[in-house]
């Protein structure tokens, strides 16, 4: 599990091939540090496996329906991206939860710079549009960010100049793709309700009490 809170920005020092797939190196600066095989990092938000390590640089083989779904398939030399070390079982949680698993892409829309954040807007299919809430989270190239808005065909964010300084995300231009992951928890709830909405004999009235028993309220 990941929280979102991007530790190092890192470039990628290689991309070759590997049969259907791809091994990406990265430089990791201090994300390195106590990094074992086998460990997982969040790569632009994408959950991927160090399978070699040398001193401050891993390697990470990517399969072929991660390049697909995510901007994994997009890295190229020196491209710069987004890391975070798995969070330790005795960690602070800073951000929100972050699985590693992109649910798609977005499309940045419209950029507004102003001089104490950013509002960058982005173009996103139904499928993830329909478990955001404003207010809510949601992780962007892995950052944990709170929703501005949320609209039937776009969301917006707004982006402070810590977090500007600390990622990839002054970098985005118009046009350019981006992972999201929403809320685990949203998810799991719109998942829930739709079975009992589908199911009303096998889950009864749905009342303020179910969603208390199930933990929702």
């Amino acid at each position: 599990m990941f929280t979102g809170i991007i530790q190092h920005v890192g470039r990628i020092t290689a991309a070759r091939a590997a049969g259907a797939g791809k091994t990406l190196t990265i430089e990791l600066g201090p994300v390195a540090t106590g990094l074992s095989l086998g460990d997982s990092v969040a790569v632009d938000g994408v959950c991927l496996t160090a399978t070699a390590i040398t001193g401050e640089s891993a390697s990470f083989d990517v399969v072929s329906e991660s390049l697909s779904r995510t901007t994994l398939g997009k890295l190229q030399t020196a491209s710069k991206v987004n890391l975070e070390r798995a969070m330790a079982a005795d960690g602070r949680f800073d951000g929100h939860i972050v699985q590693g698993h992109v649910d798609g892409l977005a499309t940045v829309s419209t950029i507004r710079r102003g001089e104490m954040s950013w509002e960058i807007t982005f173009k996103a299919p139904p499928e993830i549009l329909n478990v955001m809430i404003p207010k809510g989270s949601v992780a962007i190239a892995g950052v944990s960010l709170t929703l501005a808005s949320v609209t039937t065909s776009s969301f917006s964010i707004a982006v402070i100049p810590a977090t500007l300084r600390e990622t990839t995300l002054a970098d985005l231009t118009v046009g350019q793709q981006v992972n999201i992951e929403t809320d685990v928890l949203g998810k799991y709830i719109r998942r829930y309700l739709a079975e009992m909405i589908a199911n009303p004999a096998a889950s009864g009235t749905l009342s303020l009490d179910k969603l208390r028993q199930a933990g929702f309220a």
